[in-house]
C-alpha cells in the first residue's frame, strides 16, 4: 500500500499540474446548487441516446436526485434529450475526452463546482451500478452502511455484458422500456484475476480479454465521498488518497457496449481516437470484425444475468448488512 508520505507526494504533483478547465452549463440560468440531502451522479457521455432513458430510470430508482453530465459533442440527440430532463444539468467543454485526461479533469471540475465533503456517484453513461438487494435498497441506505464502517468509497469492477444471439439482433431504442440487461443479458461468470497494487485493487478478465487478449483494468470506485484530499488525476481506477481503495468488493458496474450498432460504434471509436492508446482495443476489435463478419461472445463461461442475488451467490459482490444497519437505526431512534 502507498504510504501517507507517498500519497502526499502524489497529491503535490497533482495539484501542481492541475489546470482550470473551461466547462459551460447549458441549462438556462446556469447550474443549480445541490441540497444537503441530494445524491448527485456525475457522468460523461458521447452519442449514447439509446441508453439514456434506462440509465436515468435505473439511477432514479436507486435514489439519485441530480444528474450532472459533460456531453462530449454528441450528435445523435443525446444532448437534446438530457436537456429535456428536469433533474439533469448538462455541461460542455471545448476540450475533447482525450484532452481532458479521458474525462477525469471534467469530473474534478464538476466536483469543485458543486462542492466537496459529500457523496457522489461517478460513472459513465454505459455503466449501471448493482449491489446487494439494490432492487429494494436505495443509495442512502448503502451510504449509511459505508459511513458506519468508516469507508469513503465503494469498490466495483466493470463487468462486460453481451447477448449470446447475433449482435445484429440486439436492438435497444429510446422508446424501448426494457433495461439493457434484458437484451445484452450475459456475462462471463468466471475467468477473472484479482490482485493488489500499491495504489488499489486490480481486476482483469472478461470477454474482451478472452476474445481479443486485451487486458483492461476493470476496478472502479463509482460511489465516492469527495473531499479536498481526493483526486482522479493519477487514474480513474486508482483515485487518491490510495489508502481508501482497499475495500471489500461490494458492487459491480454492468458495462454495456455490445448492441446492434456495435460496428458503427467501433468504427467511430477508431476514427475519433479518443480512447486509451489511440483506441487500440477498438482497432483490434475492428480487425477481428473484418475477418469474421460478426462477434460471438458465447462461451462455456457465459452466464445469464438475473439480479443482485445471483452476483452475491457467485461471489462477485460481498454482502452488505442492511438489516443490521436498520436495527441499529431503530435502536438509536428508541
Amino acid at each position: 500500500m502507498v504510504t501517507r508520505y507517498e500519497t502526499y507526494k502524489l497529491m503535490a504533483r497533482v495539484r501542481k499540474r492541475r489546470r482550470a478547465i473551461e466547462i459551460v452549463c447549458l441549462r438556462e440560468g446556469g447550474h443549480r446548487p445541490l441540497a444537503k440531502n441530494d445524491i448527485p451522479l456525475v457522468f460523461n457521455t458521447h452519442n449514447d441516446i439509446k441508453l439514456m432513458p434506462s440509465f436515468l430510470a435505473h439511477y432514479r430508482k436507486l435514489g439519485v436526485s441530480r444528474f450532472i453530465c459533460v456531453d462530449d459533442v454528441s450528435s445523435d440527440g443525446t444532448r437534446e434529450y438530457l436537456l429535456s430532463q428536469a433533474d439533469v444539468d448538462v455541461w460542455r467543454s471545448p476540450l475533447r475526452y482525450r484532452d481532458a485526461r479521458r474525462g477525469r479533469e471534467w469530473r474534478e471540475a464538476l466536483f469543485d463546482r458543486y462542492g466537496g465533503d459529500r457523496w457522489y456517484l461517478n460513472v459513465d453513461s454505459d455503466e449501471f451500478l448493482i449491489y446487494q438487494d439494490c432492487e429494494h435498497q436505495r443509495l442512502d441506505s448503502l451510504i449509511q452502511v459505508l459511513e458506519r464502517r468508516g469507508e469513503k468509497r465503494l469498490a466495483a469492477p466493470m463487468i462486460d455484458m453481451y447477448p449470446i444471439e447475433p449482435l445484429g439482433s440486439a436492438t435497444l431504442g429510446t422508446d424501448d422500456h426494457r433495461m439493457p440487461w434484458e437484451i445484452a443479458d450475459h456475462f462471463d461468470g468466471a475467468g477473472y484475476e484479482i490482485g493488489y497494487t500499491k495504489r488499489a485493487i486490480s481486476i482483469t478478465g472478461g470477454p474482451r480479454k478472452r476474445k481479443f487478449a486485451h487486458i483492461l483494468e476493470l476496478i472502479k470506485y463509482p460511489l465516492i465521498f469527495w473531499d479536498r484530499n481526493c483526486s482522479l488525476s493519477v487514474s480513474i481506477h486508482q483515485p487518491l488518497p490510495c489508502e481508501r481503495n482497499f475495500l471489500e468488493i461490494s458492487g459491480v458496474l454492468l458495462h454495456f457496449k455490445f448492441f446492434s450498432d456495435y460496428r458503427e460504434k467501433i468504427e467511430q471509436a477508431v476514427s475519433d481516437g479518443q480512447y486509451f492508446d489511440g483506441a487500440a482495443i477498438y482497432r483490434k476489435m475492428l480487425d477481428d470484425l473484418e475477418k469474421t463478419g460478426e462477434f460471438d461472445f458465447a462461451d462455456e463461461q457465459s452466464v445469464r444475468f438475473s439480479g443482485s442475488r445471483q452476483l452475491l451467490e457467485l461471489g462477485f459482490i460481498a454482502a452488505i448488512p442492511f438489516e443490521q444497519e436498520a436495527a441499529q437505526e431503530a435502536a438509536r431512534q428508541r
